[in-house]
């Protein structure tokens, strides 16, 4: 994909632009408001040159690195990054860019929601996980007590910049793990770019999935932006997943691994083996040893229960879904599947 692609993310007064090109790394200054005291959170898994190009490209930047993993999503590095800004002298008409994966997208953008009441944030993801889902939507927390995601705001971006130049560093486990989560709004929204990851070449495709995935998310948040409905989507595969992940980080598998077990039991019986077979193609994980009492006192946790139920999304069939409220303990049968036979 040679030209640039915008999407407009349209939520009234907090709309903004979804920039699609590759390249666009390194003429950031054309594309961001710059010109200004920046705060540029990365971690140290990310190339350091992209941090400090966007921090070269500023008035006055600052490169605030922290741990490459999930630990980073923690209410202490939120203070620390908060302390730092302080202490260097940032006011309400300063930004913080996110320069990373989903951990980074999520704590920067949560900072920056935070500081003096809010203060401009821009995302330059960095990984396929965050390209295809966590960049856009509004979505920041930092984790507690174990338990992911349970202190944060909706708080969106001013602009996105995805720049797919910036995947060519990632090893295939990384890659195919964020491709889990544009496998889960296929199945949920868009049966052709499902059947794309059954037929089709998916490295050549990488352009046109990413694009596709954001079009998809673009949508639910414009209709639902504060999850309190038709959002709800977008967790197909994440209750589950997420017990599994909360779980002693269960033989260290990455969000998108858990997800794409999480995903398994959700669906039909008849689209059951095409999913697995396209886990199986991006070399997911389709059977996982695990303890289900474990993951199931993980899942009972998770901030999207309501009492003693939540709220799940099944798939019949590729490209259409269906939303219901249903008992955690209809839902411990299913963690028992993805140990077994599957």
């Amino acid at each position: 994909m040679a030209e640039k692609k915008v999407l407009h993310m349209d939520l009234g007064a907090d709309s903004y632009d979804i920039i699609i090109e590759r390249g666009a790394l390194d003429k950031a200054d054309e594309l961001l408001d710059l010109d200004r005291k920046v705060m540029v959170i990365t971690d140290d898994g990310v190339p350091e040159s992209y941090a400090r190009t966007i921090a070269d490209l500023s008035k006055d930047g600052t490169v605030y690195t922290v741990p490459q993993g999930e630990d980073s999503k923690s209410i202490d590095k939120f203070s620390e990054i908060l302390s730092e800004m302080l202490r260097l002298g940032f006011g309400r008409k300063d930004a913080v860019v996110a320069v990373g994966g989903g951990v980074v997208g999520d704590l920067s953008g949560f900072a920056a929601s935070a500081y003096m009441r809010g203060i401009d944030f821009y995302n330059i993801p960095t990984t396929v996980l965050s390209q295809v889902d966590s960049s856009i939507g509004g979505k920041t927390a930092v984790n507690l007590d174990g338990i992911k995601n349970i202190v944060g705001a909706f708080y969106q971006p001013k602009r996105v910049i995805i720049d797919i130049d910036l995947l060519s560093t990632l090893p295939q486990r990384q890659i195919s793990n964020g491709l889990s989560e544009a496998v889960k709004m296929s199945l949920t929204s868009d049966a052709e770019l499902f059947e794309l990851f059954e037929k089709g070449n998916i490295s050549s495709s990488l352009d046109e999935i990413i694009i596709r995935s954001l079009m998809i998310k673009k949508s639910v948040v414009e209709q639902d932006e504060k999850e309190q409905g038709l959002r709800k989507i977008l967790n197909f595969g994440h209750t589950i997943g997420h017990g599994i992940e909360s779980f002693e980080h269960l033989n260290g598998l990455y969000h998108g691994e858990c997800v794409a077990l999480g995903m398994i039991p959700m669906v039909s019986e008849s689209l059951r083996p095409r999913l697995i077979k396209v886990l199986d193609k991006l070399s997911l994980p389709t059977l996982v040893e695990l303890d289900p009492d474990a993951v199931f006192a993980a899942m009972t946790h998770d901030k999207k229960g309501e009492g003693d139920t939540v709220t799940i999304t099944t798939v019949p069939e590729a490209g259409k879904f269906e939303m219901k409220k249903v008992s955690f303990k209809e839902l411990y049968p299913l963690i028992e599947t993805i140990g077994k036979q599957l």
